[in-house]
């Protein structure tokens, strides 16, 4: 397989203390794995993931996605990596208000100079969603607004999709919905890091688990057979993935 993700010997230290800090991690992401980061609160896994999206830097150490050494760009530079090869999706769905679900998704591509309100209703109905494309955020349920997240951090065809306790959120049922749709991306062969602190939801979806405890990796798990509900196989560009 291919190396997409390296963290080499990584210690972050915020100002005033160490509080979710990381210590000297190092770690390697196969192209095309579903990687799950578990840990409790605290423990540096969304600082994990905000350093590979380019949101945070290091104290030391290095970050490289695709080969790029994250450390070497400016900041206009890691807006062009986040726009060009991240998808993000957050617990809490940063949807804009005042925008329908389809406009909320089309955000990324016009940043771009790429917008496809085609792709966009593509991606919803593929999603399970088209129905809601016209509909603001505030009409949408929890489970809906997610897969309209969703829906925006694939928009650009990211390399990589990154999603911090996408779950947490919403209730038991939408939680596991969206973590199938996740399953399903994977099986199309797109990349996925999630950190989730479900360790039920890990250990039944992503096929590696890496635990995080004070800002250090205690384990590091290749599941040969996770646990997975069978599910319809999502096909997000109406062809079998290729990246």
């Amino acid at each position: 397989m291919t190396e997409l993700v390296r963290l080499a010997d990584v210690t972050k230290v915020y100002q005033g203390g160490i509080t979710g800090a990381l210590n000297g991690v190092s770690v390697t992401v196969e192209k095309g794995e579903f990687t799950a980061i578990m840990g409790p609160s605290g423990s540096g896994k969304s600082t994990m993931l905000n350093l590979v999206a380019g949101l945070d830097r290091p104290t030391s150490g290095s970050v490289s996605v695709s080969g790029t050494d994250l450390g070497k760009l400016g900041e206009a530079g890691l807006a062009r990596f986040r726009r060009d090869q991240i998808g993000f999706v957050f617990q809490f769905f940063y949807l804009l208000p005042n925008l329908t679900a389809l406009e909320n998704v089309l955000i990324p591509a016009q940043l771009k100079g790429n917008a496809s309100t085609e792709r966009g209703r593509e991606l919803l109905a593929t999603l399970g969603i088209e129905e809601v494309a016209d509909r603001y955020p505030a009409r949408l349920s929890g489970g809906q607004q997610q897969r309209v997240a969703v829906a925006r951090a694939l928009i650009n065809n990211p390399t990589l999709l990154l999603a911090d306790e996408p779950t947490g959120a919403l209730d038991t049922h939408s939680g596991e919905q969206v973590m199938e749709l996740l399953g399903g991306l994977h099986r199309e062969g797109q990349t996925i890091l999630l950190v989730t602190h479900d360790a039920k939801l890990a250990t039944r979806h992503a096929a590696r688990v890496i635990s995080v405890m004070d800002g250090k990796i205690v384990d590091d798990a290749h599941l040969e057979s996770p646990e997975r509900a069978p599910s319809e196989v999502i096909r997000v560009h109406g062809e079998e993935a290729s990246r």
